[in-house]
């Protein structure tokens, strides 16, 4: 126990250059890509501009695509290294896109399980931001959480192409995306698990279109989509075509995981806000810090911030050591989640009515908290899932999953 206490501890105290890297990111995110978020926000001509002005901004601070391939145009960081900056990157959400991030999950995909077709053709590019993809695997009427009930399909043609139709929604960033990953069924019937495959699927086929928008609590950015018949080429399909349960489950481990770093620099933000308001603001009754009511909002919210960041940061170790991670990246995801709603809750409170409004990031922040207990997998499922695999431990004399 002593032993993993410490290698935790250890994980979370980054190494000097990236501190210094770190504080770079912090600054620009708060100077340049904050100041920024409301135009980001609404779309449209005006936000793609503004994020070709800040992704070159990056380029020129020498803080673009840091945990990507140095070989493809990016960083080089390992995710361990990454992880001790993703906190400041990711206290806006547009962070990750503007310092060119974000096509980190789709890019470790592509390289690991891509055809050397794929790879040539599409990792450079998505490196650089000339290219933009996105994921598709939950589909309407058919539970997130349940991917052998996909059942959009995959036929294989006499000439080795592949056709594609379903329907898949909630798939972020879809309307502006050049490639897609889409789960499908290429055979067997539900809860057979060899009978899945990944596409990487080119928007622009006939055949593909964007059916429509859907709002999270009215924030934009998630789609549906639609198949039909879809022509994919046969080195288009990830992996060995029956491995696609065991490709995005890695994909999920690593996205859960960033996510979680993400809310952490969200909730930190978030904190910062509720602490300037008590320390600058005054009520009828004196200054908002002396009210004991306040200072128990500002403990707990500070109490959960340090008690989750060391669970994400396991997690982060055991993803970059290559480990079993399963168990600490359900426990990060569930906390990360609750504490991202709780802090910003406690901020909204201390603010008052003007938590509510529009001249704060509160209500864009308490928003996201609690889309993130379903995002990735709702709570309950990681809850289940962690603890049957604590009790199956016990029950085959393994005892406790925290024991050396």
């Amino acid at each position: 126990m002593a032993n993993s206490v410490i290698s935790c501890v250890e994980a979370t105290q980054p190494e000097a250059g990236t501190v210094e890297l770190k504080e770079k990111v912090d600054i620009f995110v708060r100077t340049q890509v904050i100041p920024a978020e409301t135009v980001l926000d609404a779309g449209g001509g005006d936000a793609t501009g503004t994020l070709k002005e800040l992704r070159a901004a990056a380029r020129a601070a020498g803080l673009w695509a840091l945990p990507l391939p140095a070989e493809l145009g990016g960083g080089g960081l390992t995710f361990h290294e990454y992880a001790a900056l993703a906190e400041a990157e990711g206290a806006s959400d547009h962070g990750p896109a503007a310092l060119g991030s974000a096509a980190l999950l789709d890019v470790t995909m592509l390289r690991r399980h891509g055809s050397s077709r794929v790879r040539e053709q599409y990792l450079k590019r998505l490196v650089a931001g000339e290219m933009r993809s996105c994921y598709a695997m939950t589909e309407p009427g058919v539970p997130g959480t349940a991917p052998l009930l996909t059942e959009t399909r995959a036929e294989a043609r006499p000439d080795g192409t592949w056709s594609v139709s379903g329907r898949k929604w909630f798939t972020s960033g879809a309307a502006g995306a050049d490639l897609v990953t889409v789960m499908a069924r290429t055979g067997g019937t539900a809860h057979d698990r060899d009978g899945l495959a990944l596409f990487v699927v080119p928007t622009g086929s006939p055949g593909f279109r964007v059916v429509r928008e859907l709002p999270v609590l009215g924030a934009a950015g998630q789609y549906e989509i639609e198949l039909d018949r879809v022509l994919v080429p046969a080195d288009h399909l990830l992996g060995t075509g029956g491995d696609a349960l065991a490709i995005a489950g890695e994909r999920l481990a690593l996205g859960r995981t960033l996510r979680c770093l993400r809310w952490l620099g969200q909730a930190q933000r978030a904190f910062d806000l509720m602490c300037e308001r008590a320390a600058t603001h005054s009520g009828s009754r004196g200054p908002l810090a002396d009210h004991q009511l306040v200072q128990q909002h500002v403990f707990d919210a500070l109490l959960a911030l340090r008690a989750t960041r060391p669970l994400v940061h396991e997690a982060v170790a055991l993803i970059a050591a290559g480990k079993d991670a399963r168990t600490e990246v359900g426990l990060a995801k569930v906390a990360a989640a609750r504490m991202l709603q709780q802090v910003t809750d406690s901020a909204i409170q201390v603010h008052g009515a003007a938590g509510l409004g529009p001249d704060t990031a509160l209500p864009s922040l308490f928003r996201g908290g609690r889309a993130a207990r379903i995002l990735d997998g709702p709570d309950e499922l990681h809850i289940t899932s962690v603890a049957g695999r604590v009790l199956r431990g016990y029950g085959q004399g393994q005892g406790s999953p925290t024991r050396e």
